[in-house]
């Protein structure tokens, strides 16, 4: 779904926060004339899964939609469920649990956690998750992927200064603990 937030009758957001409301995994792309990063930071937290401001090139915003549906299709070598430490990713049911706690992520945390996850135990590379995440030029700016890795923290209660589950990397990416290390 491409929206804009400057809607006739109902503002944009409340559009994106209705659909994840409705617990609908449908890829939402804000187009919008608002460019200010307080705008990108709400639009995303409304559960959009990327933001465009106009004036835009259209070259840029069909691959930006290319990448949202390539993600929403999904790839077949995926797994269903991923797991490291507590936490369980269902891949086909776009959950995920810490313990028995359901974690009430938006679209970006899961798929940020998903990557995560699924490389348990190995650094992923900003780049790597720039491009998986959000389908986007690595070398742009990451302060949007470290905002979402600062969230998801929060909600898995983790501490960056003495991490259990997300480690900074300095100078290449994060890591997702396997807990391991813990019990020698």
């Amino acid at each position: 779904m491409v929206l804009d937030l400057g809607l006739p009758d109902m503002d944009g957001l409340d559009v994106a926060r209705a659909i994840r409301n409705l617990g609908l995994t449908t890829p939402v792309l804000v187009l919008t004339a608002r460019a200010d990063e307080v705008d990108l930071v709400v639009g995303l937290d409304a559960g959009a899964d990327d933001y465009v401001t106009k004036p835009f090139r259209l070259a840029e915003l069909l691959a930006r939609v290319r990448a949202l549906l390539r993600r929403t299709v999904g790839d077949p070598a995926d797994e269903d469920e991923l797991h490291a430490q507590n936490v369980r990713v269902d891949v086909a049911a776009h959950r995920a649990f810490q313990g028995e706690r359901e974690l009430h992520l938006t679209a970006k945390e899961f798929d940020l956690l998903r990557v995560l996850v699924a490389a348990a135990g190995t650094v992923v590379a900003r780049e790597t998750l720039m491009r998986e995440v959000w389908g986007s030029d690595p070398s742009g700016s990451t302060k949007t992927l470290d905002m979402h890795v600062s969230w998801l923290r929060r909600k898995l209660g983790d501490d960056a200064n003495s991490p259990r589950y997300i480690t900074t990397v300095r100078g290449m990416g994060f890591r997702f603990e396997t807990g391991e290390a813990d019990r020698g």
